[in-house]
């Protein structure tokens, strides 16, 4: 997708799709491409996808179409592209990123041309973002195991670590964390396999599912990257002087990989302003918080009322105040979307009382204190 003067003004992007004939607008017609993308993931892949123009400039995004461009030709040569560089990245280096040039590369239309930048969002970005979800979850998760375990056998003053309350507390945070992003991406991939049986023919979403999955696939993406980073750097912390240690653990490569994460498919910034569009739009913020109710039962039902008015009443401030003050209350949207993925679980209730400290102050009594000591190794 990322051309230097785009990146996440796809809109801009400028790399020309030229049709080999008047059929090459249908479905899996023949282009051939010419252009730069400035980041490429997998650029020693067999096939690339990719958007290019194929109307006039100026006409944003609805004049991109979607293409796939395989490396080599049917007669077996590389097809018209060469790799200008790859990057240096400051994580995920085992996938190699690179900055590619398209001279003439022949390509297949992935669908009506005219709707490249549709269906890049709906099968592309949205898979990606579940994805990268995903992966956030399982950083998070990495690190709980090796910190559990290393501060069971950690001693400090005759007394296994693990048995401090601020350690076995920081181990219980990452622990939930990790249920938490876990819980949420699962509730949302339950969603798009039943988006792509909609797509052959199987029963649809409601109208309140679908905003609901509009609005949280992007949020859960920017939430989970940031729990997962704070998961890390815990880690790191209960792990002391050996944390910081490249040879000891594979937790620095994770946090290095995570930044990464927090950038891939749309930083948090982007997501944000994404999510306050969609909502100012489309409405989909009714259907969301509709959705979270039914899902949370009358116990939350007053909460999220109470933020579906506030984000309601933030949609009619100007854009300064709107989008500043959307910060907290979309970080606390993606919590509410993660409770939800727990909820059906009674085995996840520890870990669900340790994730409502992101929507409050948790009250420090027995009860928190159990949680935190059910949630140790």
């Amino acid at each position: 997708l990322t051309e230097v003067q785009g990146g996440s003004d796809v809109g801009a992007n400028a790399m020309r799709a030229v049709p080999k004939d008047e059929t090459s607008t249908d479905p899996g017609g023949e282009w051939t491409l010419s252009g730069e993308k400035w980041f490429c993931s997998n650029a020693d892949a067999d096939v690339f996808l990719v958007t290019a123009r194929v109307a006039d400039p100026g006409t944003g995004t609805a004049g991109l179409g979607l293409f796939l461009v395989p490396r080599r030709r049917t007669d077996g040569s590389i097809n018209g592209f060469r790799i200008r560089r790859l990057k240096s990245k400051l994580g995920t280096r085992s996938m190699a990123s690179g900055e590619i040039d398209f001279q003439g590369a022949q390509a297949t239309a992935l669908g009506p041309v005219n709707r490249g930048f549709v269906n890049t969002m709906d099968l592309v970005i949205n898979t990606s973002r579940l994805f990268n979800a995903a992966g956030c979850a399982a950083h998070a998760h990495r690190a709980w195991v090796i910190a559990s375990t290393y501060a069971r056998r950690r001693t400090a003053f005759e007394r296994p670590i693990a048995e401090y309350p601020l350690v076995a507390e920081t181990l219980a945070w990452i622990r939930a964390d990790a249920v938490a992003a876990l819980a949420g991406t699962l509730l949302l991939a339950e969603l798009a396999e039943r988006i792509d049986d909609q797509r052959n023919g199987g029963p649809a979403l409601s109208d309140q599912q679908s905003a609901f999955f509009r609005v949280a696939v992007n949020l859960n993406k920017l939430q989970t990257s940031v729990l997962a980073h704070d998961a890390v750097n815990r880690g790191i912390e209960v792990l002391g002087g050996n944390g910081a240690i490249e040879s000891f653990s594979i937790l620095p490569r994770l946090l290095r990989d995570n930044v990464v994460y927090e950038n891939w498919e749309g930083s948090h910034n982007v997501l944000r302003a994404q999510v306050l569009r969609d909502c100012a739009r489309l409405g989909v913020h009714r259907g969301f918080f509709a959705e979270l109710r039914q899902r949370l039962g009358p116990r939350w039902a007053e909460s999220l009322t109470a933020e579906e008015a506030h984000l309601t009443e933030l949609l009619t401030q100007p854009e300064a105040l709107r989008d500043v003050g959307f910060r907290r209350l979309g970080a606390r949207m993606a919590i509410w979307v993660m409770l939800a993925g727990m909820k059906p679980v009674p085995a996840l209730d520890a870990a669900r009382t340790l994730t409502e400290r992101h929507l409050a102050q948790p009250v420090l009594d027995e009860d928190y204190l159990a949680a935190v000591n059910a949630l140790q190794r």
